[in-house]
């Protein structure tokens, strides 16, 4: 009798075997879809919109490395000058890809950034025109207009396509992503750097372990200080300007 179970638990593998290395080049092939929830706060306050957290995926050792998707002519995403802001103030793209800085205001903007990431000034450029910039390596750019100090957004090109930006309710879903080991980044702009770095750890991704747990963070008065493009402070108004006038 024994020998009998030994035989059918070994034809029972042999059988089992194929099932199971499918299953395993099957999850290779479409990756795992991690999952995660934001929760923000605001002097100890829970916030509603938990949105705009940026979290993404970067690999470790020999985890293999796989870039994101090119980005088409077609899907240039437009950072819109409107009503004295950046609309929308936050974008993800693609490390070498392009953003559009349509001004739709009825006066002048300079739009710029010479912090880390990509280092630009666009001159001043009137209402119905637009300007490109190639974000050609990854960073983060903090972008400002050299006229009005209160407009300000930020651009995230990545070297991978492993990243969500979470929505009003913090729901974060990352699909494809291969098993492996990566470093978890994060981005708020309501967060401070500190904060963020803090956030950031090593992760084993694995087909039975996909929630990547709950992001517990604290909104403050935080503001990346900045002066004008040429490192003085802004200038009031001047309303006989060309850059505040009507073109």
């Amino acid at each position: 009798m024994m020998k009998a179970f030994a035989y059918y638990r070994t034809a029972l593998c042999i059988v089992l075997l194929p099932c199971v290395l499918a299953s395993a080049q099957l999850v290779e092939l479409k990756g795992v879809e991690l999952k995660g929830k934001v929760q923000l706060t605001k002097n100890r306050r829970r916030v509603n919109d938990a949105s705009n957290l940026v979290v993404w995926l970067t690999p470790l050792g020999s985890t293999r490395a796989i870039p994101p998707p090119q980005q088409e002519s077609s899907q240039i995403p437009q950072l819109v000058q409107k009503d004295k802001s950046f609309q929308p103030s936050l974008l993800v793209i693609p490390a070498g890809g392009k953003v559009e800085f349509p001004n739709h205001d009825p006066f002048f903007h300079n739009v710029f950034s010479l912090f880390d990431g990509k280092r630009f000034d666009l001159g001043l450029y009137e209402s119905g025109t637009t300007r490109f910039v190639q974000f050609d390596k990854p960073g983060i750019s903090f972008i400002f207009c050299n006229i009005h100090p209160q407009m300000s957004a930020v651009v995230i090109a990545l070297n991978t396509p492993y990243y969500s930006i979470s929505d009003r309710h913090g729901e974060i879903s990352i699909s494809g992503v291969a098993p492996g080991r990566y470093q978890l980044h994060v981005f708020h702009p309501s967060v401070s750097p500190d904060a963020l770095h803090a956030a950031e750890r090593e992760i084993t991704v694995t087909p039975g372990d996909t929630f990547l747990g709950t992001f517990s963070l604290a909104e403050s008065n935080f503001e990346l200080a900045h002066k004008n493009k040429y490192g003085r402070d802004y200038d009031r108004p001047d309303p006989d300007s060309p850059a505040y006038a009507r073109p």
